[in-house]
């Protein structure tokens, strides 16, 4: 089955590609936020498979993963990524600030360059002891809740503004109650790890919280990994459309001279294959035939955009998580 699967994988990627590879040998690196390993892993063997079998060079592509945000300050620093796979748009809408690629980026691929999307669900332990069904669910005494730091890491900022939308449909845009409400949540977390991962190995292995804010392939893989009879996956009434985009960082592909092959690379996520492979790890696909396909694995939800509730990300970044804004004003401890 694997094996058909990487033919397939490979016989569209080349046909949507239509690079040529002269060199023997090369090294590319994504940098990417925290629970894409597994996905860019399997990923990442069959595009070396399908070049090796082409052309006979060898590519290897290497992974740096951690908080989007955090990655992101990597690139910038220094951090000689070929590619980019983060958790938002806003992260690297900063690395091409700084003119590591073009301002327009989002425009070379389908889908504003998010060639899949997820959500924010709730993980809670077995028989969900506390009776966490939605969001009101977690500011009452005595619920631990784990979520990653939204000041590095991608899917916290996901997390806190899924919560605030919720928040703002209750007290009919309120913004006092608003900020009572996700004071209350916050002061339910008892630690703010960097990255998505980090979180989940907080609440999934160390024991910690009652409830972890996760994104949807993450719970996936928890349930995969620790067992289905351990945790159960609650899907709250309201959630946001979670929208990861992928971008060559020119500058480095060009001194590299990787630029073909990283554009091929990213451009290949969209092939019908690759949405399969998508799927397998809980992403949901941008293909509407491979997400009918899984349609009973990502059901149907009231899923709110950041377009629409925040006016895009760099307005949500400076209202919520730049200094002293939101986040600064209710996170207490």
């Amino acid at each position: 089955m694997k094996g058909k699967l990487l033919k397939v994988i490979a016989t569209i990627i080349i046909s949507i590609s239509g690079f040529s590879l002269s060199a023997k040998d090369f090294t590319l690196l994504n940098v990417s936020y925290d629970p894409t390993r597994e996905l860019y892993a399997e990923y990442n063997k069959v595009f070396a498979n399908y070049c090796k079998g082409k052309t006979g060079d060898d590519i290897k592509v290497n992974q740096s993963h951690g908080g989007s945000g955090k990655q992101a300050r990597s690139v910038l620093e220094g951090l000689e990524a070929d590619f980019v796979t983060l958790a938002l748009s806003y992260d690297i809408d900063i690395i091409a600030s700084k003119g590591l690629l073009s301002a327009d980026w989002q425009k070379s691929l389908p889908n504003n360059s998010a060639p899949y999307t997820s959500t924010i669900v709730f993980v809670v332990r077995k028989g969900n002891p506390k009776g966490i069904k939605d969001w009101d669910d977690l500011i009452k005494p005595n619920v631990g809740v784990i979520t990653p730091n939204p000041k590095t890491s991608g899917g916290a900022r996901w997390n806190y503004l899924a919560a605030w939308a919720f928040a703002a449909k209750k007290f009919n845009n309120d913004d006092a109650k608003i900020r009572e409400f996700m004071k209350a949540l916050y002061k339910n977390v008892p630690i703010l790890d960097s990255g998505a991962r980090g979180s989940s190995t907080t609440f999934a292995q160390n024991g910690i919280g009652d409830v972890f804010l996760s994104w949807e392939n993450e719970a996936f893989l928890i349930m995969e990994e620790m067992g289905k009879d351990k945790f159960v996956v609650i899907y709250p009434s309201i959630s946001i459309l979670a929208e990861p985009p992928v971008a060559v960082i020119e500058k480095n592909a060009e001194k590299h001279k990787t630029i073909e092959i990283a554009k091929a690379y990213v451009k290949s996520l969209y092939s019908e294959a690759a949405q399969e492979l998508i799927a397998k790890h809980g992403y949901r696909p941008r293909s509407e035939a491979v997400l009918k396909k899984y349609a009973s694995k990502f059901p149907k939800l009231d899923l709110i955009t950041v377009d629409s509730h925040f006016g895009g990300w760099h307005k949500a970044q400076k209202d919520h998580f730049a200094d002293k804004a939101s986040f600064d004003q209710i996170y207490i401890k």
